[in-house]
């Protein structure tokens, strides 16, 4: 059997041990110890570390198995053990977050199908590589759930369906429900955060950054620690003042919104403009989109106040007189990064507040977001298409019509179809090329085709067709780039 050295800095973690193949050798060994650094292996005389799952800044995550149940059940053993150069207050709070780990999970996980369950919580005092110094490791062992994150799940499928999307917000919103109603705030809510086991149910991960409410605060308040995953977090809990349970429902948002769209939260915000772009990458109807846009509005009073209120709202049959929400703004004191970026530690200074939120007035309006920028390369293919498709018809009309003034006037009108289409984002990407390609075989196979002076002297049909409908597109190709560079001189100059 092998086991994995939790020493984080042993040279070669794992080691082999053939008598612990032995049912019985392994259920009565009294301790084995790391071949290369001398560390216990055999954590708190019961489990043994298989391999790595992850590490962070506040340590690793182990894939383990418990030798005192008898199938020697896999469960998950995480080690408390900060990197990098923390001040003793700043290593105080990441302790302290850790103990809310585990009093979060033995407190909700033992109550809660969806929220994994505590097994144990112990320190391990062992001698340090520096001869007569020990070193103290944390250690937190949680039931191990079997499936993929929200994040892989999305790296496989690409972007989910509304099914999908309305499904996991719906659980989650159960989930925190539940959470928020024993007076606590997860404050860590991403896709990587959310697994889905191999029967399908979801379950809420990393209680590492919970907050507990304080006794009689008004509302759910409290004093956030600058604890927070960049992207997710929403403007309160990133300037370190109070949080709310709405604050779970903003990065529940943001994580529906990244997997509705396939993107990164950082791809969807907009930071000059504070608001986020989301809904032209995805295909939901205008309910979900109301529902998602409060949950995102920039203060914690104009989100759903509870989960129960934004789960009513998602039930309730979508409203016939209703418009689309406006789009809130977002964190204007810094732009989301990368939703897979680590969970950062900040020292905040300041008093709790106690102040009481005031009612929710009614959401004012914010300015509309701005159009998705087109990229060039999408651009000058729309030109290459126009060009491409306004020869093909071009032929057409003159074979059909001639080169008389309602030939020229339908080839115009046509064309500057085709433009406005584009323009709308009516048809785009690979709706040029299936119409590009249907309009070249219509033409191909039109009768009169032989009608045109270039044909009549026995040229085949389909090179002289490819041939200009080429040329056409190039030659809308650099026209466009040409009065395009010319715009931009002009520009700079004025």
């Amino acid at each position: 059997m092998e086991i994995y050295c939790t020493r984080p800095s042993c040279q070669r973690p794992i080691n082999t041990f053939s008598d612990l193949d032995s049912g019985s050798t392994l259920k009565t060994v009294q301790q084995k110890y790391c071949t290369a650094c001398g560390m216990p292996l055999i954590l708190s005389g019961r489990y043994l570390p298989q391999k790595i799952l992850g590490q962070g800044g506040f340590g690793a995550a182990f894939l383990a198995r418990d030798r005192y149940t008898p199938m020697l059940r896999y469960c998950v053993v995480k080690q408390f053990q900060p990197a990098g150069n923390l001040s003793p207050d700043q290593l105080q709070v990441a302790q302290n977050l850790f103990e809310r780990e585990a009093e979060a999970l033995e407190e909700l996980g033992n109550r809660h199908p969806q929220i994994p369950d505590l097994y144990a919580f112990f320190p391990l005092v062992v001698s340090s590589s520096q001869p007569g110094e020990q070193e103290e490791f944390f250690y937190l062992v949680q039931e191990f759930i079997d499936g993929q994150d929200l994040e892989q799940e999305q790296a496989q499928k690409g972007r989910l369906s509304e099914k999908e999307g309305v499904e996991i917000l719906t659980s989650m919103l159960k989930v925190l429900s539940f959470v928020h109603n024993n007076g606590t705030i997860h404050r860590d809510i991403k896709p990587s955060n959310i697994v889905r086991c191999r029967n399908g149910q979801l379950y809420l991960l990393d209680f590492g950054a919970v907050k507990q409410v304080a006794s009689g605060a008004a509302s759910g308040q409290d004093q956030s620690t600058g604890i927070y995953s960049m992207g997710f977090a929403p403007p309160e809990q990133m300037a370190g003042s109070t949080v709310y349970p709405s604050t779970d429902l903003y990065a529940l948002a943001v994580t529906c919104i990244t997997l509705l769209t396939g993107k990164s939260a950082s791809d969807l915000y907009d930071s000059y403009n504070n608001i986020w772009n989301w809904e032209s990458y995805a295909q939901v109807t205008p309910h979900l989109t109301i529902v998602l846009n409060k949950m995102l509005q920039l203060t914690p009073n104009q989100r759903y106040a509870s989960a129960e209120e934004a789960l009513q709202a998602l039930n309730q049959p979508p409203p016939q007189a209703r418009q689309i929400a406006s789009k809130p703004s977002s964190v204007a004191s810094s732009s989301p990064s990368s939703p897979a970026s680590s969970t950062s530690l900040q020292k905040q200074s300041g008093k709790p507040s106690s102040a009481t939120p005031a009612a929710a007035p009614s959401p004012a309006p914010v300015a509309k977001p701005t159009p998705v920028p087109i990229s060039i390369f999408e651009f000058l293919g729309g030109v290459a298409f126009t060009g491409f498709e306004g020869g093909l018809l071009a032929i057409a009309l003159t074979s059909l019509l001639g080169t008389t003034v309602l030939g020229s006037g339908a080839w115009l009108l046509l064309f500057a179809g085709l433009i406005f289409l584009q323009l709308r984002r009516i048809i785009e990407r690979l709706d040029l090329v299936i119409i590009a390609g249907v309009t070249l075989a219509a033409v191909l196979i039109f009768p009169p085709l032989r009608a045109l002076p270039i044909l009549q002297s026995g040229a085949s049909p389909i090179p002289t067709v490819l041939f200009l409908t080429i040329m056409a597109s190039l030659m809308a190709v650099a026209i466009t780039t040409l009065f395009r560079l010319i715009y931009r001189i002009l520009s700079n100059l004025l």
